[in-house]
């Protein structure tokens, strides 16, 4: 009996087997290569062009009981086979199959007005020497020592931590939907659900009017940025929201609104004015967020881009972009300059009702019904932080802004007698005015507050995102909060009708 090698096994055809073995790993190649080459491949997305392509390669247009979404696949499929037997020329297909692809995804405009068109380029004109000021500060403040940094953060935060309840009043029949601050901080405006804006004496809280023009609840109130500073008491110096659809404007010495502008097709929920003072924002249940211009009364902008609800509306300080916040859990930001999306706030998995601007102009913080606030960077296009911040409800945050007309220098003393002394310390006022400045303007967006459905308000540093003070209110859901350009007070408005004022305890 002859011997059986491996020669033998090698010899007796066995080698037919192995190159039916390479055929077949490389039909499994060339499929999973065609397979690569389909998922990348561009084709259109509108069922009319897929039949029309289909049509063209002399496919049936479509096939019994097949969707939409199956024919797209079936062209994808027998363009690659196609492109796989044309081997060199399969990019005339893809080429073709882009243009029709880039055809797909050219943005949409929708036709403005002259008006709005007007309305951008003064936007502009305002908000880029503005951005160019606020970076210009910046490069100063990188500059700065890094003890001097800390020494500032500390006594910052120091001063943040003393705050404490001075009182609560009682501020309509219905819960307090908003609080404001006027610029001047000497008078606090209140909107509520009863339907009437009230203006109040800070820190007193004794009412000084109300405002009665809505039907219905209001939903936001803002001032106008000169407002109680250089603007005149007669003119427009108060924006107010209501969820009849309306927004009015309010003069300080009038208890009607001099203009109601009409447009929304339902509840209005906050309302913003433009750092310009010519411009308002809106944000409504009717899915959109509005411009609108002051001087005219008129509407400017229809702003869609939510699925739900527009919920809240901001500026940033600079006046080029905007926030809006939805309760389909989705923010976006919008360049006002070009109507553009500049970025989408991805990433709350409910509603947002609170967006702001920080100072710095480039972070963005959103408050949701998640619980959670997220910083968001514009310059890295991404959530940076998040912060469980209540267990309830994120109504309102808000920025301290620090403005330079309340900036206060109490020098030290300082002997100006003949001595020498004194000689050495002549330009020590001018240097310690100068260090005083450079700590009051640092100290702008360093720490925020926020509201919450648990009975809380929360103080935050804005820096490493730490909690720094937690201020308990009457027990009732606080519906929104406001700190004054001072840095002096915090107000909150409650679900139980009442606002509290919050001060350092040493004040």
């Amino acid at each position: 009996m002859a011997e059986l090698t491996l020669d033998t096994l090698m010899d007796d055809g066995n080698y037919m087997g192995s190159e039916r073995a390479r055929i077949e790993n490389k039909v499994i190649l060339d499929e999973l290569e065609r397979k690569k080459k389909a998922r990348t491949m561009a084709v259109p997305t509108d069922d009319n062009r897929v039949k029309a392509r289909l049509r063209e390669i002399g496919e049936p247009i479509t096939l019994f009981g097949e969707r939409a979404a199956d024919r797209r696949d079936r062209l994808i499929y027998v363009l690659s086979q196609i492109n796989a037997a044309r081997g060199d020329d399969a990019m005339h297909v893809d080429e073709e199959s882009s243009e029709e692809s880039e055809e797909e995804e050219e943005e949409f405009y929708s036709p403005g007005t002259l008006e709005l068109l007007e309305a951008r380029r003064r936007i502009a004109e305002f908000s880029l020497p503005r951005a160019q000021k606020r970076i210009a500060q910046q490069r100063i403040d990188s500059k700065l020592d890094l003890g001097r940094v800390v020494d500032i953060r500390k006594k910052s935060f120091a001063d943040v931590k003393k705050f404490s309840n001075l009182g609560s009043q009682i501020g309509d029949e219905r819960p307090i939907s908003q609080v404001r601050f006027s610029p001047n901080n000497q008078m606090l405006a209140t909107g509520s659900w009863s339907g009437t804006v009230k203006l109040w004496n800070v820190p007193a809280c004794t009412p000084i009017r109300s405002l009665r023009g809505h039907s219905d609840r209001v939903g936001g109130v803002a001032w106008h940025p000169q407002a109680t500073l250089s603007h005149g008491p007669d003119l427009v110096n108060l924006v107010s929201g209501g969820a009849e659809g309306n927004v009015n404007l309010w003069s300080i010495n009038n208890e009607s609104p001099l203009s109601v502008m009409k447009g929304h097709q339902d509840r209005v929920c906050r309302v913003a004015f433009h750092p310009s003072g010519d411009y308002v924002a809106s944000a409504s249940f009717d899915t959109t967020w509005r411009l609108w211009d002051v001087n005219t009364a008129k509407e400017l902008l229809l702003q869609e881009g939510h699925s739900k609800s527009v919920y809240s509306v901001e500026f940033q300080n600079d006046g080029a972009l905007v926030a809006s916040g939805g309760l389909d859990a989705i923010g976006r930001i919008w360049d006002l300059r070009t109507g553009k999306t500049a970025m989408v706030l991805d990433g709350h998995i409910k509603a947002i009702f609170a967006t702001t601007f920080s100072p710095n102009g480039y972070q963005v913080a959103t408050g949701a019904g998640d619980d959670t606030i997220r910083i968001w960077d514009m310059r890295a296009i991404k959530s940076i932080y998040t912060i469980p911040a209540h267990i309830s409800n994120v109504s309102d945050i808000r920025f301290f802004h620090a403005n330079d007309i309340h900036f206060k220098h109490v020098p030290s003393d300082v002997a100006m007698s003949g001595t020498d002394e004194a000689e050495t310390k002549r330009d020590a006022p001018e240097k310690e005015y100068a260090t005083a400045q450079e700590e009051w303007r640092y100290r702008s967006g360093l720490f925020f507050a926020s509201a919450g459905y648990d009975t809380f308000v929360k103080l935050w540093s804005a820096d490493d995102w730490q909690l720094l003070k937690r201020l308990s209110t009457d027990a009732g859901k606080v519906m929104s909060v406001d700190i004054s350009s001072d840095g002096s007070m915090l107000v909150s408005g409650t679900y139980n009708r009442n606002f509290q004022l919050f001060a350092p305890e040493d004040v």
